[in-house]
Parts: structure tokens; C-alpha cells; sequence
């Protein structure tokens, strides 16, 4: 892994569709951009934010996420996740993420994520396959 820097930044997009619904987790629920769409996106903001600075082999993998999702999106809105580099330890680094829609922020939160030897990684849920 090369070294990252304190403020490096990443973001994801996308138009919010019907898979993105909380009714389409649950039809009692509104229609609106579901939570885990958000969080979802602000963890692949998160990645694309250090993918320049991972070795060959090397992947990430979220510890924690703690966010509020405090607005409404509706479906054909533009969905923006964001997310900056606040802390490096080692391979341990942390994010602050923000998301929007078309009008404002809809949420915010700070995610955690360890890079990781994807091979040693693998080798290490061996164990945990079901056949």
C-alpha cells in the first residue's frame, strides 16, 4: 500500500431508481432512497477514494459505519456519496462521508475501513465455506 494522505477524496453516483427504494426492501415502506442504498454508496465513495494507493493484491473491507440519513429522495433524483480520508493508522483509516440529492445533504457519517492482503484474506475464510 502506498501512502495515503489525510484529505484524499472519492465519490460515487447514480440516478436513484426503484431497486434503490426503501419499498422495494419492504412495500409498506416510502418510496424514497433506502438507507443501506446511502450507506452503500458512501462505503463505494470510500473505495474509490484509495484504490490508486492499493498493491497489487491488496483490497479494502469496511470495520464501521456510523451515519444519519436525515432527508427524502425520491426516485430520478441524482444521488452523490462522498467521502474524504480523516485518519490513517497503519492500515486502518478512516472517512468522513457525506451524501446528496439534487437539492441537499441527505446524510453524513464516518466509515471505517483496513486494507487487507486479498489472498491471506480468502485463505482465512477457507474455514467458513459451506459446500
Amino acid at each position: 500500500m502506498k501512502p495515503i494522505p489525510i484529505g484524499t477524496k472519492g465519490t460515487h453516483a447514480k440516478i436513484v431508481a426503484a431497486v434503490d427504494l426503501a419499498s422495494h426492501l419492504d412495500p409498506s415502506l416510502a418510496a424514497v432512497l433506502s438507507t443501506p442504498t446511502m450507506v452503500a454508496m458512501m462505503e463505494q465513495a470510500a473505495i474509490e477514494a484509495i484504490k490508486p494507493f492499493l498493491d497489487d493484491g491488496e483490497s479494502s473491507v469496511g470495520m464501521t459505519i456510523e451515519v444519519s440519513h436525515t432527508a427524502a429522495t425520491p426516485p430520478g433524483h441524482r444521488a452523490r456519496a462522498e467521502a474524504e480520508v480523516v485518519k490513517v493508522e497503519g492500515r486502518r483509516l478512516e472517512f468522513s462521508v457525506r451524501a446528496f440529492d439534487d437539492l441537499e445533504q441527505i446524510g453524513s457519517g464516518t466509515h471505517r475501513r483496513a486494507v487487507i492482503d486479498a489472498a491471506k484474506f480468502n485463505e482465512r475464510l477457507k474455514p467458513k465455506q459451506k459446500n
